[in-house]
């Protein structure tokens, strides 16, 4: 029900199938696969584990990444960014050109062969590390007596300088996204608990209209409740699916609510000292629970 295409192509390739259809599939990017040969040259960011036999098949419209620090969600969220002609620092079309943020373009996306099942009408990417520079970006052309037009128009009509971190990522969200294929990699970092919430039911509302994609790169337990997402664990040698209620976010999140004091008395215990090696103490709990679990099943 798809058709591959190269990178970098702009034909628009549709299959005739009604937005009603599509609410429970992926409506734009059904397939990434890493280009034979791609992997060959042994250089970043070929040597993550996750991306070296990278084969995605998007099964929902919307899909989690997560992983421990390091195994190569953003660097896979900035690759699709690239293939989709947005910045890989972070907005949407119209800011292609803006070299707002430190890099430019992606070394992943080269080597990466996506599959449409229809083009995007809209895309938008947002990156939380970046999103500064993209505020500079807008104050920048609000400055400039050649450019045509208000750029803070679909941004909620004024700088996001003059927001909070949070609010002026759900400013964007809120009036920049419509539809299309929607990346956001670790947004929670710029939003509460509570405004986490506003997101997912923004997220919801556009879902259901059968126009929207997102594909999110996130450590945040409370994003990945999002009910039907498909969630793809980067941890280990291979990307695979994950159950929230298997990720580490949920496992270590509950356990320290449900029990603070054992988790403290653990990292107390096996607090790193001076010339240790350090250590991953959330795992080394998680691992006695599951112990204690199996001998109480046995």
């Amino acid at each position: 029900m798809f058709v591959r295409c190269a990178a970098g192509s702009r034909r628009t390739l549709a299959v005739g199938i009604r937005h009603s259809q599509i609410v429970n599939y992926s409506p734009y990017l059904v397939r990434l696969q890493l280009k034979d040969g791609a992997a060959d040259s042994g250089e970043y960011p070929f040597t993550i584990p996750a991306i070296r036999t990278l084969d995605i098949e998007f099964t929902a419209p919307v899909t989690f990444f997560v992983g421990e620090n390091g195994t190569g969600k953003s660097t896979v969220i900035e690759a699709i960014a690239a293939l989709c002609r947005l910045p890989v620092s972070g907005g949407g079309r119209n800011e292609l050109s803006g070299h707002h943020g430190p890099d430019n373009a992606s070394p992943l996306a080269p080597g990466l062969r996506p599959a449409f099942r229809t083009r995007p009408p809209d895309a938008y990417f947002l990156r939380a590390e970046f999103q500064a520079h993209f505020a500079s970006l807008l104050d920048q052309r609000k400055a400039d007596p050649d450019f045509w037009g208000d750029p803070y128009a679909r941004y909620g009509g004024q700088s996001l300088h003059t927001r909070s971190h949070g609010e002026a990522f759900l400013a964007i969200m809120q009036n920049r996204i419509r539809s299309g294929l929607l990346l956001l990699d670790e947004p929670e970092s710029a939003l509460s608990p509570q405004r986490q919430l506003a997101l997912l039911a923004q997220m919801s509302m556009l879902v259901a209209a059968g126009k929207s994609q997102f594909i999110i790169a996130t450590h945040s337990p409370i994003l990945l409740t999002f009910p039907g997402a498909q969630i793809l664990s980067f941890d280990g040698d291979a990307l695979h699916p994950i159950t929230l209620e298997d990720t580490s976010h949920f496992q270590i999140t509950k356990g320290i609510l449900q029990n603070p004091a054992v988790y403290w008395k653990h990292l107390q215990e096996n607090a790193v000292k001076e010339g240790e090696p350090n250590r991953d103490p959330g795992a080394q709990i998680k691992g006695r629970r599951m112990r204690r679990s199996s001998a109480s099943k046995s």
